[in-house]
């Protein structure tokens, strides 16, 4: 049941309204000053407040501003017997959803409440999908245990909260947008947009378009004026991704903003201001792109102010084993399976692995092992041939082993692939390895083989 307070001096419009949003099936509540509305709005939350401009200790504006500040998810309708549009403009400048004149009339406040409930509850919704941003991109829920990442997040504790320029590098697949995102709801711009492009992406012709708009009639088809990402970003921060593949008529016009914060749209003379927080991201050596004339060097200066370089994954050994049980949590809740880890032979496959796709490759591999795997655990044969490819293994030192002992694991591995390969018939799978169907059920039940078809229902 929504809660709604109304607010005026009169006690038999006061109650008239109580009743009749009682009968509407809402929960009202009455207050005759402006102090005795602030002791009711502190006993309990209102979506919606009803309030007459002229109280005997204050204004209706008064309260109006209260509200907004303290309240913001309340909803205010302002009431008069003295309307005039002077007072109308005020109030819906200063946030009221509506301005009603007395004598109300019942089906007019039934019609005015309904649509001032229903923004009431899109303002909640909003508030409720930004915290779970918030939340969701916090630096705590960026997992890593590398003392690299420590000294990345120590790093981006300094500087969230200021206005400069951030560049950050690393080569594809590291986190750079989560990252960007972290350092922006860590800031005190958490409330304004986040607005990400991919300047690689995005045609070199209708880049300069994208980011800063354009006027109508600045070119064939532009048939109205058309807001850019940059002003899009106004109060918030502006992710520019790749920024390597700017042109150099771009990379001037980004220069001007980074320096100034304004920008012409195109086709427009009028110049316009924005307060937007800049983060650049590249996977390119930028100061070789300068050297070889690609890119200015003047903007490479002007945005190497402070640098978040991102490790490769393979540089984080100690976080393949972390990120791998973190992934298996979230995709085993998003796609509703009961997956309850991974094995340690799966797991030292995970660890010695080059990942040249990084964090972005390792997540995609546990998704698809989470979504396609049959156990409850994922195990190594669920794992993509290139993470089982030797070739792609990185080396670990040698240890004194026996050569039986050695071999064990491959040789498990082969015949598990041809009894995958041969959907467990055991015969064609006898006859693909080129062993007797005795030597290949020993050789099953060595390895737990036979075990596993129990489990599967294929033995």
């Amino acid at each position: 049941m929504k809660n709604i307070l109304v607010i005026d001096d009169d006690r038999i419009i006061l109650d008239s309204l109580c009743e009749f949003l009682s009968v509407e099936g809402f929960q009202a509540a009455g207050a005759e000053t402006l102090k005795a509305a602030l002791v009711e709005l502190q006993k309990r939350p209102y979506n919606l407040v009803i309030t007459d401009v002229n109280l005997p200790d204050g204004d209706g504006f008064d309260l109006l501003k209260r509200l907004k500040k303290d309240y913001p998810q309340t909803v205010v309708i302002m009431v008069t017997g003295y309307g005039t549009i002077e007072s109308a403009v005020k109030a819906i400048k200063l946030g009221a959803y509506d301005y009603l004149s007395k004598p109300i009339i019942d089906d007019e406040l039934r019609l005015t409440i309904e649509r001032a409930i229903k923004q009431q509850s899109l303002m909640s919704e909003n508030l409720s999908l930004r915290s779970q941003l918030q939340q969701k991109y916090s630096l705590e829920n960026i997992v890593s245990h590398d003392y690299k990442m420590a000294k990345i997040f120590e790093l981006i504790e300094v500087i969230a909260d200021s206005t400069t320029t951030i560049l950050m590098t690393g080569p594809s697949g590291t986190g750079k947008s989560v990252m960007a995102r972290a350092i922006h709801y860590r800031s005190n711009r958490r409330k304004g947009p986040f607005v990400e492009v991919s300047c690689g992406a995005i045609p070199e012709t209708l880049l300069e378009n994208e980011l800063f708009g354009h006027v109508r009639g600045a070119f064939t088809g532009a048939v109205a004026d058309k807001q850019g990402r940059f002003m899009a970003a106004d109060g918030g921060t502006i992710f520019l991704d790749e920024i390597s593949n700017a042109s150099p008529a771009l990379q001037i016009k980004l220069l001007r903003v980074l320096e100034e914060r304004r920008f012409e749209p195109v086709g427009s003379t009028k110049t316009k201001s924005i307060d937007t927080r800049i983060i650049l991201a590249t996977n390119r050596d930028l100061e070789q792109a300068v050297k070889k004339g690609d890119f200015r060097e003047d903007l490479y200066y002007r945005i190497n102010i402070v640098t978040v370089d991102l490790p490769p994954l393979a540089e984080r050994l100690g976080d393949v084993r972390l990120l791998a049980g973190h992934f298996v949590k979230l995709y085993s809740a998003h796609h509703e399976r009961n997956k309850l880890g991974i094995t340690d032979e799966a797991m030292e496959y995970l660890e010695r692995y080059q990942w040249p796709g990084n964090i972005r490759q390792l997540e995609n591999v546990i998704e698809r092992a989470v979504l396609l795997g049959r156990d409850k655990f994922i195990d190594v044969h669920d794992l993509p041939d290139t993470i089982r490819n030797d070739d792609n293994i990185r080396r670990s030192p040698y240890k004194p082993v026996a050569l039986k002992q050695a071999l064990a694991q491959p040789e498990k591995n082969i015949i598990r692939s041809a009894l995958d390969a041969n959907r467990w018939n055991r015969k064609a799978t006898a006859k693909a390895l080129d062993v007797n169907r005795t030597t290949l059920y020993k050789k099953m039940k060595q390895y737990g083989l036979d075990a596993e078809a129990e489990r599967l229902g294929l033995a």
